[in-house]
């Protein structure tokens, strides 16, 4: 009996270790936040509608980080790649899918169509090297967002 409870103790634990490193990798350093996948209203394919649709990243580290050359891309290959841009620690940069003028915390993927696909998609943030930094799933949800914290 005793033998028998100290495994499930270890087999817990472990369990416990494996998910842990997994969980807090993603909640630390550069990750993605928040999605909005399915812009809000009809699809209409206007500037407004398409920037209605966007991607947070988020720096949760105590130091800036320079973002140029990283990418962000999605399961059919779209692929937006950051210009020289400096996200502060602890601050978000919401990438919009249309078109716009690059501001603090706000940068335009300049596309003329949508990216995220509605009824299930991933978004891969990539280093300048190619490694991948984080990513987010999601499949079709009622308000068409995802928080991928």
């Amino acid at each position: 009996m005793r033998i028998r409870i100290t495994a499930l103790a270890l087999a817990a634990a472990g369990a416990l270790l494996t998910a842990a490193p997994a969980e807090a990798a993603h909640q630390s350093g550069l990750h993605i936040g928040l999605v909005q996948f399915d812009s809000p209203g009809k699809d209409t394919r206007s500037n407004a509608s398409l920037n209605a649709e966007w991607v947070n990243i988020h720096n949760n580290t105590k130091s800036a980080v320079q973002l140029k050359g990283y990418k962000l891309k999605d399961n059919t290959g779209y692929t937006y790649t950051f210009g020289s841009y400096r996200i502060g620690a602890g601050k978000t940069v919401k990438v919009r899918t249309g078109k716009g003028k690059n501001v603090p915390g706000t940068v335009y993927w300049n596309r003329g169509s949508y990216v995220w696909n509605n009824t299930g998609d991933k978004a891969r943030l990539l280093t300048p090297t190619g490694s991948p930094r984080d990513s987010c799933s999601w499949g079709k949800t009622g308000n068409g967002q995802q928080n991928c914290h």
